[in-house]
């Protein structure tokens, strides 16, 4: 009988560009619809421009970057149905998540759960942006980790990136109700324990209807761009494949 081993192949040149590149996105280093150049992109990595196209394309592939003909590539620029419909997905997927997770092991994705909203909380109090947003998103992406479905967590994957992106684009409306989403995760962590699945059903329709009405907030008050723009001068710091 021969024995299989799992081996983790080493990752590629390009797609260590893209996971880095991808991370930057998120943490808003590159602001929403903003022109991504290969060439300085390519300098801050050390590297040729091939692997930059490269990576570029892989994240075309998941929304996260636009490639325009004779335009050049660009970070992602949604509107509001994309908003919409990434909401609509994300409900759908999650309260699945979650009902699986709670039949797989309720006690394990409860402690994982309490672990992160505890890393959240001292988050809020330093006040780290970044830092909540990231915590966050590995707060949701906890459902699919103990959902014990791949496909689920596939799916979901599509998004994640475009997640993180639209919460760091709305900073300053998320920031405004940091408090509310505390208070909303704290909820999912007790109902899920309870097993209230109607009860979380409402609450995720609520908490992540918020994006929705924060982008609204951001269009018509012209914060969506200069905020984004602001932060992402202040963050953004040379790229580096060991990032």
């Amino acid at each position: 009988m021969v024995r299989k081993f799992d081996v983790e192949m080493p990752k590629s040149l390009t797609e260590i560009v893209a996971a880095r590149l991808r991370q930057a996105i998120i943490d808003g280093e590159f602001a929403l619809g903003e022109l991504i150049s290969e060439e300085s992109l390519a300098a801050s990595f050390g590297v040729s421009r091939t692997p930059v196209r490269d990576a570029l394309t892989l994240l075309q592939h998941t929304g996260l970057v636009q490639i325009r003909p004779k335009r050049g590539s660009f970070v992602y620029s949604p509107n509001e149905d994309d908003v919409r419909e990434i909401c609509d997905f994300r409900i759908i997927l999650e309260m699945q998540a979650l009902r699986r997770a709670h039949a797989v092991d309720r006690s394990a994705t409860a402690q994982a759960l309490q672990a992160l909203y505890a890393d959240m909380q001292a988050a809020a109090h330093d006040n780290d942006a970044v830092r909540y947003g990231r915590l966050d998103l590995q707060f949701h992406e906890a459902f699919f980790a103990h959902a014990d479905n791949r496909y689920l967590a596939e799916a979901y994957g599509l998004v994640t990136g475009k997640i993180g992106a639209l919460r760091t684009g709305m900073s300053q409306q998320f920031s405004n109700a940091r408090e509310v989403s505390l208070a909303e995760h704290r909820s999912v962590i007790d109902l899920f324990t309870q097993g209230d699945f109607d009860g979380l059903q409402s609450l995720l329709a609520e908490h992540i209807g918020r994006t929705l009405d924060a982008f609204r907030l951001a269009s018509t008050s012209g914060q969506l761009g200069s905020h984004h723009a602001a932060l992402a001068a202040k963050a953004r710091r040379p790229l580096r494949v060991a990032d």
